[in-house]
């Protein structure tokens, strides 16, 4: 027994050293090609998982696959709550506001019943489909707009659109989920099970947030500033575990955490400037290590059979979502918000710009692992999505910017 668990340490050893070399080749090339660096994790995965030499096997029902899943999904979207400005949300909160709501239930309606259709799944399968897709992607999106000066007020807009957005994507999710698991539809259960969810996961994220900024701020004497970096890791998987043991969003209390302490310079907070740089450098590195990880393993975790099946209605569901179902929503929230006085350009430019990445990555293979029916097609097509996303819209972003007019000095 004792030579097996060694075997089988070694194993998992074996597996996170090929996951972090084949990463760091996949982000230096990306770095080549100015490519988004998760296009390469995911065409890594394919090479050494199971599609290709087999040399990553991980099974999505394994407890180190979900743990993996769930860390990283939190540890991002708590850095991506940072990224969110106090003063952006006060100028377009209204738009913001409907982006990460109305405009998520515009996006599974729609894309819900066109995979309804052009697949053949039920109705609350295809609508689970199109909630796992609805999420946008900050750990895409935030490296992109620090590469590309863009108008802040748009830039900063979508970068706060797909951190917000990502919880209540999750949120859609698991209440589908709870609907086919009960088999009864309520809409004022659902109202009332979402708002449950979605503030308690606010309210813990405000307590974990003003914790884990107090206690490295300049009110404490910095006493553990030296020590943010360890400090912070348990704090987001606390935030997270607390919020889904009381019935709340674990995913909304890690990216409200990650938001309040971003901006903990608004209560008059602050970090020493020698604890800065380390603190910053952590969250920068450990956000590419877990990248790495999710979109690899997303990767590996490929069907091609299933792709194959679904490839040309599957290709039919993705265009609708990125040319239709994205437009519309972003239309019915963005045109009420006259104090955004948002241009025709800015909202075309919005149109485009809704990449597919970690949470739904992250979400697809939970519900792989929770043997979900139809699960293998679910992620299948969000394979699908993030290639499409990535290699059509992230690497032409840019060229839209310049064609519409967005782009600012360096």
């Amino acid at each position: 027994m004792g030579s097996e668990s060694i075997q089988i340490a070694q194993g998992v050893m074996l597996t996170f050293a090929t996951l972090f070399l084949a990463g760091a080749l996949a982000a230096k090339v990306a770095g080549l090609l100015k490519v988004p660096d998760v296009v390469l994790f995911l065409l890594i995965g394919l090479a050494v998982g199971a599609p290709g030499l087999n040399i990553i096997n991980v099974p999505a029902e394994e407890p180190l696959n979900q743990l993996l899943l769930i860390v990283g999904s939190s540890f991002l979207l708590f850095h991506g709550g940072m990224s969110v400005s106090f003063s952006v949300l006060k100028q377009t909160w209204l738009t913001l506001v409907l982006l990460s709501t109305v405009a998520v239930l515009v996006m599974v309606v729609v894309v819900g019943y066109t995979a309804h259709y052009a697949l053949g799944l039920g109705l609350m399968t295809a609508l689970l489909l199109a909630a796992v897709l609805a999420s946008t992607d900050p750990a895409t999106l935030v490296p992109i707009f620090l590469s590309i000066k863009v108008r802040d007020k748009v830039s900063h807009t979508v970068m706060s659109e797909s951190a917000f957005n990502d919880a209540t994507g999750a949120i859609a999710t698991f209440g589908i989920l709870g609907i086919m698991a009960t088999g009864q539809i309520s809409l004022l259960g659902s109202l009332t099970q979402f708002a449950i969810m979605a503030g308690g996961g606010i309210v813990i994220g405000i307590a974990y947030g003003l914790l884990s900024a107090f206690i490295v701020c300049n009110k404490t004497g910095h006493i553990f500033g030296e020590y943010a970096q360890v400090i912070l890791l348990p704090l987001i998987i606390l935030s997270y575990l607390t919020a889904d043991y009381l019935g709340a969003s674990g995913f909304m209390s890690v990216f409200t955490a990650g938001l309040i302490h971003g901006n903990m310079d608004f209560f008059k907070w602050f970090m020493h400037d020698d604890h800065t740089g380390n603190y910053y450098s952590f969250m920068d590195n450990g956000s590419l290590l877990l990248r790495m990880l999710i979109f690899i393993l997303l990767g590996a975790h490929v069907d091609f059979a299933v792709v194959k099946q679904v490839l040309w209605p599957g290709c039919a569901v993705i265009a609708v979502f990125m040319l239709i179902a994205r437009p519309l929503a972003v239309l019915v929230c963005a045109l009420p918000d006259r104090k955004a006085e948002w241009t025709r350009n800015e909202i075309i430019f919005m149109f485009w710009t809704r990449e597919t990445g970690v949470i739904p990555a992250a979400l697809s293979g939970m519900l792989i692992g929770m043997k979900v029916p139809h699960a293998d097609i679910i992620a299948a097509l969000t394979f699908m999505a993030i290639l499409a996303t990535l290699i059509i819209q992230a690497s032409t972003t840019k060229w839209l910017a310049a064609r519409l007019d967005l782009l600012e000095p360096d």
